[in-house]
């Protein structure tokens, strides 16, 4: 069931729902890298719980003028409307009062998110509260979406990745260097304006799928995900989009194919696994290189401390240190050195002396404060600075 769901067989519907949740994650993938290169990924968490009260509000205007309070267009208008309005809240209050963004953002996150709560326990009381079905938009739900609600939810992902890649050339300078950004003539504040239309667009039409609780994850998820295999900030953004497709298409799938399952959930723990790998397995900033770098360090010390040893016929306690040395031909089982590790000895022992004078003398300062124990003095100094030290040693300088 699981596999004709990853591969689109399980109905016009179900299609059309796991395309525009793959076009939803790629969208938030790339724009929630501009908040994450910004460090205002909380504003997004404020964003998504100030749809609530716009959800709840649109449903009953909706019922009280007589038509379907489930209209999906109708309920992410009002979702708009009061996200836009708590993103306006946040910006006066951290622009015009002393409050910091972060105390900004608690503070209508939790009140926005209050009233919601509210409004929905008011409609629960209504005739035709009890079929509403909004608890949905909480956590993500694709179980029964009518084939128009799918349509729009594709359709508005696929306009609000299209616009997210249109900007992504002035959000990316924007979020990277915003004084230079200012320096060419752009206006940092309109972008930053801009950032925020995107994210809200994203929060909007994600809210079915992945629910206004869950919404942050996928804006954030992915862009720190992206991280951990890249420096540059095209391949950050990239990378992510590409991390946020790929966990919306899984979790749309997976939840399509699993009766009653919450598909915002399940689309975070599948982006949540893609960030463990990542954390894990990249090759420079994953745990396992991490922990190979230091191990290959510390062998890197015990040789080295090993030869220093050989060099001045001290004795080799170091259990590591002894079978490092043997294993690369360098000492025999007793600690005795072979001729290879003595010649080697020698040339550690000269070049430690030679970093002693470097460490002394403030004409090589520079040099100096690259010494670590363990990097060749050839990589630092040119042949004729090397000639120099070697000069001051023999005249016992």
């Amino acid at each position: 069931m699981i596999r004709d769901a990853l591969l689109l067989g399980l109905g016009y519907n179900a299609t059309l729902v796991t395309i525009g949740a793959a076009l939803l994650g790629m969208a938030a993938g790339v724009g929630g890298t501009f908040l994450f290169l910004r460090k205002r990924a909380l504003v997004s968490d404020a964003i998504s719980h100030a749809t609530l009260p716009g959800v709840a509000l649109a449903f009953m205007v909706m019922v009280m003028l007589g038509g379907d309070g489930r209209n999906l267009i109708g309920l992410l208008a009002g979702a708009a409307i009061t996200a836009g309005t708590g993103l306006l809240i946040v910006t006066w209050l951290s622009t015009r009062t002393r409050l910091a963004e972060d105390a900004a953002i608690g503070a209508v996150l939790s009140v926005f998110f209050g009233f919601g709560i509210v409004l929905l326990t008011v409609i629960q009381t209504m005739s035709a509260g009890r079929q509403a079905g909004l608890e949905g938009f909480l956590l993500g739900s694709t179980a029964g979406m009518l084939r128009s609600d799918a349509l729009v939810i594709a359709v508005s992902a696929a306009l609000t990745l299209a616009l997210v890649m249109l900007l992504r050339r002035p959000l990316t300078l924007a979020s990277f260097d915003p004084e230079y950004a200012t320096s060419l003539g752009q206006n940092v504040t309109r972008t930053d304006l801009a950032m925020m239309g995107l994210v809200l667009a994203v929060t909007v039409v994600g809210l079915k799928i992945v629910g206004l609780i869950l919404i942050v994850a996928l804006l954030i998820i992915p862009p720190v995900t992206a991280r951990f295999w890249t420096e540059r900030t095209d391949h950050v953004v990239l990378i992510a989009g590409l991390v946020g497709g790929v966990s919306a298409y899984v979790g749309a799938a997976i939840s399509a194919a699993v009766p009653n399952m919450p598909t915002g959930p399940i689309i975070v723990l599948v982006s949540f696994a893609l960030f463990a790998v990542s954390l894990l397995l990249s090759p420079r900033r994953g745990v396992v290189s991490a922990l190979l770098r230091h191990r290959a360090y510390q062998r890197r010390v015990h040789l080295r401390q090993g030869l220093l040893a050989l060099a001045q016929g001290q004795p080799i306690y170091e259990r590591l240190t002894l079978r490092l040395l043997r294993r690369r031909g360098w000492a025999l089982p007793d600690g005795v050195p072979t001729p290879e590790g003595q010649g080697r000895a020698t040339r550690a022992l000269r070049d430690e002396v030679r970093w002693q004078l470097v460490r002394r003398d403030p004409a090589y300062e520079v040099a100096a404060a690259r010494y670590d124990g363990l990097t060749p003095i050839e990589s630092v100094l040119t042949p004729d600075q090397i000639e120099d030290i070697d000069s001051r040693i023999g005249a016992g300088a």
